[in-house]
């Protein structure tokens, strides 16, 4: 080991309280599971602004849901706080009965009206995570009366809109925005009638398995374990994240057992540990894209023959062949792949002399001058610098913006941006109308909207044919003509030209020490610990 790296080594381990032993392996103690991640798009903890799979994956195991979706099979529901719920004969009404023996970490009962509130601040403060709920029909005017406490184990959720429900039950499943929070506890905090927001950025008021302890940005995350857990308790008494985005760190210190699991490791790092027999990998494939994103808000990618000239400057192969191994699989639909509806690939390829033809047609015969706002991690720094080369082989000249997630997605909330490099779609949900709800739907293009969790507003896309399509296929009960609908949106999005050209279906690898067992990661980033152990 060099100097360098043993300083990071030991202190990563001062830091987290394990003893130094620089020859011995598994130095992570029995009882508590040691996680090297990226946190720079760890912004918030708070539910109801909470973006983000970093957040999502700390969030699942500091809170509770009503119910959880299966890791490998998410069209699976299961119970959790709500012990079983029932639609009504016409689709409007979902009643959930909640468990009586579920208490937050400070003590107080979990009940309904800590659910309603929960899922009522969500509407109330309109930050990114509302935009969801509100494509149900869900308002600040309408959730106190559509979202309600019956008594303390009772919650009734009534749809203002017709809708089909089992996309609501995915979404409380699934949505960081579906966390149900300590009512009592979190109004003690509220400033200015904030509804504890400010508060909630750093704290946690959960019933999860574990406490937060400790969270520092771009540091570190300690949570310890909730003994009074309505599950049975954990086995680890303690989880502990680290910011860690130095992928040859990540291998250095999970070869040592330095740490147990490892998220975001470059190619070389994961295929190099592949043949390490004290290391597994694990696979999921997400609803999420990668994918290259303009301003249409932006005259120069308001003409869609630019558009189209950027959709023939991107190296879709090349970028998947070389860049994505272990982040992503080629995909080029904004609807996932793996449902009935999705249309097979368009086959786009890089063709730079038909983007210049396109490009002189839209008056840029010698290109233009732009920018791609990019987090700097992997792989979106490789993806950007890719399109930045192919770009300026005709004539469009990109400066690469790197930042943190706040500083990238937030200009993208803001509609202030260019080009940017990102990943996002519909997430867990198995339905078309989630991945084109995320990155096509926008049903009011005005910037007083601030639908900010829609992509398509984010990028000024405004499509009022492919907005009626996506209603009605919505509601739409012949399951063939359903998805006929979903195939012709796909397609006039194409024509159209969309502002969001994907490039990549997200895939999470993760490396394991082989001594943990019973670690499952989930396609919705709900990864749950509570049920990890150690086999020494």
């Amino acid at each position: 080991m060099n100097v360098s790296n043993l300083l990071k080594y030991c202190a990563l381990s001062m830091a987290i309280g394990i003893a130094i032993v620089p020859n011995a392996n598994a130095i992570t103690p029995d009882d508590q599971l040691v996680i090297g991640m990226s946190m720079d798009n760890l912004l918030s903890l708070d539910p109801a602004a909470a973006s983000g799979l970093d957040v999502v994956g700390v969030n699942s195991n500091l809170y509770d849901m009503l119910i959880e979706l299966a890791p490998k099979d998410p069209s699976q529901i299961s119970p959790a706080v709500a012990q079983s719920w029932t639609i009504s004969d016409d689709g409007t009404r979902i009643t959930f009965k909640l468990r009586d023996d579920v208490t937050f970490h400070s003590g107080n009962k979990l009940t309904a009206q800590d659910v309603a509130w929960s899922l009522q601040r969500v509407l109330k403060l309109n930050l990114a995570l509302a935009s969801t709920w509100k494509t149900y029909g869900f308002t600040a005017d309408n959730v106190d009366q559509v979202v309600q406490a019956i008594d303390d184990y009772t919650l009734e959720i009534t749809l203002p809109e017709i809708t089909d429900p089992k996309l609501v039950l995915y979404t409380l499943g699934s949505s960081p925005s579906a966390f149900i929070v300590d009512r009592k506890e979190a109004l003690k905090h509220e400033v200015d009638g904030d509804l504890a927001h400010t508060w909630l950025t750093t704290n946690v008021a959960g019933s999860g398995p574990f406490q937060l302890q400790n969270w520092r940005a771009k540091d570190r995350v300690l949570m310890n374990r909730f003994d009074d857990y309505w599950r049975e308790p954990s086995e680890m008494k303690r989880i502990v994240m680290r910011h860690m985005t130095e992928s040859q760190s990540l291998r250095l210190m999970l070869q040592r057992g330095d740490i147990d699991v490892a998220m975001g490791m470059s190619i070389p790092d994961i295929e190099a540990l592949k043949q390490d027999s004290h290391i597994r990998t694990e696979a999921n494939t997400r609803g999420t894209l990668y994918y290259v994103a303009v301003s249409m808000k932006d005259p120069k990618f308001a003409n869609k023959k630019v558009r189209e000239a950027v959709r023939y400057l991107i190296d879709y192969q090349g970028i998947n062949e070389s860049i994505m191994p272990n982040y992503g699989v080629l995909h080029q639909r904004p609807v996932k792949s793996g449902l009935p509806a999705t249309l097979p690939g368009p086959g786009y390829a890089l063709n730079v002399e038909k983007a210049k033809t396109l490009l002189a047609e839209a008056g840029y015969p010698e290109g233009f001058q732009t920018s791609i706002r990019v987090l700097s991690q992997l792989p979106f720094i490789n993806i950007a610098t890719n399109v930045q080369s192919t770009l300026a082989q005709a004539g469009i000249n990109a400066e690469i913006i790197t930042g943190t997630g706040n500083q990238v997605y937030g200009a993208m909330r803001e509609r202030n941006f260019e080009m940017l490099v990102g990943r996002g779609g519909g997430g867990i949900e198995p339905h078309p109308h989630s991945s084109l709800r995320s990155l096509v739907y926008n049903p009011d293009n005005s910037d007083e909207a601030k639908l900010t969790n829609f992509q398509g507003w984010r990028t000024a896309f405004y499509s009022p044919d492919i907005n009626s399509i996506i209603d009605t296929a919505l509601l739409e009960k012949d399951a063939k003509k359903q998805i006929k609908m979903y195939q012709d949106v796909q397609n006039l999005y194409d024509t159209q030209i969309g502002a969001i050209f994907p490039i990549s279906q997200m895939v999470d690898t993760v490396l394991i020490r082989s001594d943990v067992k019973h670690y499952e990661g989930h396609q919705a980033a709900t990864t749950r610990l509570r049920e990890v152990t150690k086999e020494r």
